[in-house]
């Protein structure tokens, strides 16, 4: 007990800091507004419902997009549940949000210790590294599954170390479980960035033990690892093979599509096009927010809300400041920059001096790595190569989020370094060092100086093209040039406000450097010092971002859900299926219309790609002149050209909600052109390829003629011309989102075509036998039905599932043996002592 005191004095601490920092709300029940955690909550509602109504899960919903699997909505599976029980531990149970930034500090302090670092520099070095700004951001957007992969990162480089410094079974077993905890928080691309960093540090420890001539150990220790990964891997097999299959037809996966000139240039072979993955792309001049957070403004909200600004405002232009942002960098937006602590930075890269050593080398190259990829587009022929020739670069959007390993190896040296100085008092005065030390304080205190002074050497334009196009639009010529010169001197004033304030942090930083150097002051008392000082700086920084008046009581939560007038209209149709499109909306960037319905739109960073192609090439484009047929038919339906929205009407779009009034009241409006459920045609066009099947539906009407693919020709027994007649009929007789009953009855075999989204793994039945489904239509299902009367069952229940489980469940008990073998190793050692 002595002896892990220190420890638990460590932990206790990490607990009542993140008690702080959420205080008064943490203890007051009030939560956050997260965009994204309510959108999930909105597009997960229909499964959620029929979970507490059978007790099972399913894997398909039908309330966004017109129907798409849950595995990247709701990925929980029966095999993890030992590993939800052992998270809950390693939690303390503590209260939501504080919970966050704890599992952050402590996972980068049990690292710290599996170096063999003293508890109190560990502790500064939890610290340091959960509060850089870019972790409370994304606690304020809601990217909770992105934070807690990232908080299990740290203790999973423990295991590696630990089983490189021969302790394989301890290292091995804590790798296993907290890649399974990464794995299991469902943010893939957060591991697979910091699969990078592993192969940095693996590269350090083959070059220490060749030179110690240890290869042996070395490859004992990686075969250790790799089970451990393995492992790991298997125990969320499940979730990783199922997203797997998922990514191939979401807009992660390759386009059927061949496009032409700059849209074939910008198509890549297997995933995300290299716009849409470099849109988020840090700036060059950017990456100084890493020593001073406002180089570029900040956040992307309004510039009147910020006080620094505002003092150098013009009175006359007040209204015209509260719509422009406080950002002005090269992203479209941003929720608030990536800090990491000036004084931590200034230890980082004197520790590129003073720390010897492979893994040294490994760190700094890791992080320029991190910085080169985060400027994206920026930096296009490195880019270019990881999108072309990186196994699974291209599925991931936001290239700057790949600077979290610069916020984890800066740290990291950071402490390597702090403890050179604490052990090593006279390490400063070799003459190497003296120089490293004057670099770093030139390119830490000196460029956060220069800024504050001087900022127009760095950067010369505070007003981005975008926002200069604008302004030219919307402002008088003769003001335009004044409130040019203005905002460019508002903008000043944000850069050189932080840089004076990083710049004193590290003078300050530096000063109980000093002192210690001179014996003025302990070792302990330095390390205090240090911990107020990065505390006291990035605390007040991520409080721009994360602060109390963004909680709210959880009942303001439920209200976001309340149904309008047109909600309740709507849902006394007892129809079993129908679809909604929400015009009042922002259709394809919210679910609250997918909470109350079935809805044509949502939001998901992973939605089908077929179903993405078509809301550009066809519901879009429908929407719009639906709208205007609509608004000026007054509404009146009877009058509207149905052949403007065939493709919604197939997708059986029974009602439209359309704004009324100026209080965000909706109404709705019933579309009696809908097609209904499913629907015999008259004929099948079969196409060769994907541009032939999507631009078919320019021309024929869906009611009577169904588009397919050649490939799908065989499903159909190859007919190409249908039947139906007024007394062929097809009627849905149940509804589950994973289960679908019709009842048909006609006098000849037909095709029929149901408003069924197509994806793989869907099976069907005519009267209890097999039968295949095609594709029709670019993303709807069709089935041959021969004469007579049938029941067609369709459900989605995916055989992979049930193999995956039982893969996974042998891994956690694998995982969980080894757990108790190394208690009872542990016990067997202390009974010997």
């Amino acid at each position: 007990m002595k002896k892990i005191l220190p420890d638990l004095i460590a932990i206790l601490a990490f607990v009542i800091l993140s008690f702080a920092y959420f205080f008064p709300a943490d203890i007051e029940g009030r939560i956050l507004f997260q965009n994204d955690s309510v959108a999930g909550v909105g597009g997960g509602q229909e499964a959620t419902e029929y979970l507490q109504r059978t007790g099972e899960r399913t894997r398909w919903t039908n309330s966004l997009f017109g129907g798409m699997p849950t595995y990247q909505m709701s990925p929980s599976y029966d095999s993890t549940k030992p590993l939800k029980w052992v998270e809950a531990v390693y939690h303390l149970y503590l209260p939501p949000y504080v919970v966050l930034t704890f599992i952050m500090m402590l996972g980068f302090y049990i690292l710290l210790r599996a170096f063999g670092i003293s508890v109190w520099l560990s502790a500064l070095g939890g610290v340091i590294w959960a509060f850089s700004s870019y972790f409370f951001i994304l606690i304020s957007a809601g990217h909770i599954w992105k934070f807690i992969t990232l908080a299990y990162i740290p203790p999973t480089i423990a295991g590696i170390v630990l089983a490189y410094r021969k302790k394989y079974l301890l290292g091995g077993i804590i790798t296993a479980l907290f890649i399974a905890l990464q794995i299991q928080a469902n943010h893939i691309q957060m591991s697979y960035y910091f699969m990078f960093v592993i192969l940095f540090f693996v590269g350090a420890y083959f070059e220490d033990a060749y030179k110690k001539k240890e290869l042996p150990h070395f490859f004992k220790a990686s075969a250790v690892l790799v089970l451990a990964a393995v492992i790991g891997v298997c125990a969320n097999l499940s979730n990783l093979y199922h997203t797997y299959e998922y990514s191939k037809e979401t807009m992660r996966g390759k386009s059927e599509l061949k496009h032409e000139g700059a849209a074939a240039a910008n198509q890549t072979s297997s995933g995300l096009n290299r716009d849409y993955i470099t849109q988020w792309s840090y700036g060059i001049g950017e990456t100084l927010t890493l020593l001073v957070p406002n180089v570029k403004g900040g956040a992307s909200v309004p510039l009147s809300r910020n006080e620094t600004a505002m003092e150098k405002a013009d009175p006359t232009y007040s209204s015209i400041y509260s719509q422009l942002t406080q950002y002005f960098g090269d992203q479209p937006m941003t929720s608030g920059p990536v800090y990491v602590g000036a004084f931590v930075l200034f230890l980082f890269i004197l520790g590129c001096f003073i720390v010897k050593g492979p893994l040294k080398w490994a760190l700094l190259g890791a992080t320029i790595f991190s910085i080169l990829l985060s400027w994206g587009k920026n930096f296009m022929g490195l880019t270019d190569f990881f999108i072309d020739y990186m196994p699974m670069y291209n599925k991931f959007r936001a290239v700057s989020s790949i600077l979290v390993i610069a916020e984890f190896t800066i740290p990291l040296l950071a402490i390597f370094a702090l403890k050179e100085v604490l052990t090593k008092p006279n390490i400063l005065k070799l003459k190497e060092n003296r120089t490293g030390l004057i670099v770093s304080l030139v390119l830490t205190a000196g460029v956060a100086l220069i800024l504050a002074v001087a900022p127009g050497i760095f950067f010369s334009n505070y007003i981005p093209a975008q926002e200069m196009a604008a302004l030219q639009q919307g402002i008088p010529a003769e003001h335009l040039s004044l409130i040019v010169a203005n905002l460019t001197e508002m903008r000043k004033a944000l850069v050189t406000s932080d840089a004076w304030r990083s710049f004193f942090i590290i003078v300050v930083g530096c000063a109980l450097l000093f002192l210690y150097l001179q014996e003025k002051l302990r070792a302990s008392l330095t390390i205090a010092g240090i911990a107020i000082l990065c505390l006291v700086d990035m605390w007040s920084v991520n409080k721009r971002y994360l602060y109390d008046e963004e909680f709210i009581p959880k009942s303001q939560k439920t209200d976001v859900f309340r149904k309008s007038q047109a909600d309740e209209i709507i849902l006394q149709d007892t129809t079993l299926n129908y679809r909604v499109l929400n015009f009042a909306t922002d259709t394809f960037n919210e679910n609250n219309t997918s909470y109350w319905h079935k809805n044509v739109g949502g939001y998901h960073a992973a939605k089908l790609r077929r179903y993405q192609e078509m809301i550009e090439h066809h519901i879009s484009p429908e929407m719009q002149q639906t709208y205007q047929a609509i608004a000026a038919a007054g509404g009146a339906m009877d009058s509207v050209d149905a052949s403007k929205f065939r493709v919604l009407n197939m997708l059986n779009t029974k009602y439209f909600i359309f704004p009324a009034g100026q209080k965000g009241e909706t109404v709705p409006v019933e579309n009696p052109y809908t097609y209904g459920n499913a629907w015999f045609v008259d004929k099948v066009q079969y196409v060769d390829n994907a541009n032939e099947e999507i631009d078919a539906l320019n021309d024929i009407s869906p009611i009577e003629t169904a588009v397919v693919d050649v490939k799908f020709k065989e499903n159909l027994k190859g007919v190409t011309e249908g039947y139906k007649d007024s007394l062929s009929v097809i009627r849905l007789t149940s509804y589950e989102p994973n289960r679908l009953v019709y009842e048909t009855s006609s006098a000849k075999d037909g095709i029929v075509v149901f408003s069924e989204i197509y994806y793989p793994g869907w099976q069907a039945t005519i009267d209890g036998q097999p039968v295949d489904i095609a594709r029709a239509d670019y993303i709807l299902r069709a089935m041959n039905v021969p004469a007579g009367k049938h029941t067609i069952e369709m459900w989605f229940d995916p055989q992979s599932l049930h193999l995956t489980e039982s893969i996974a469940y042998a891994a956690m008990a694998l995982l969980l043996i080894g757990m108790m073998l190394f208690v009872w190793l542990k016990r067997k050692q202390l009974a010997i002592k």
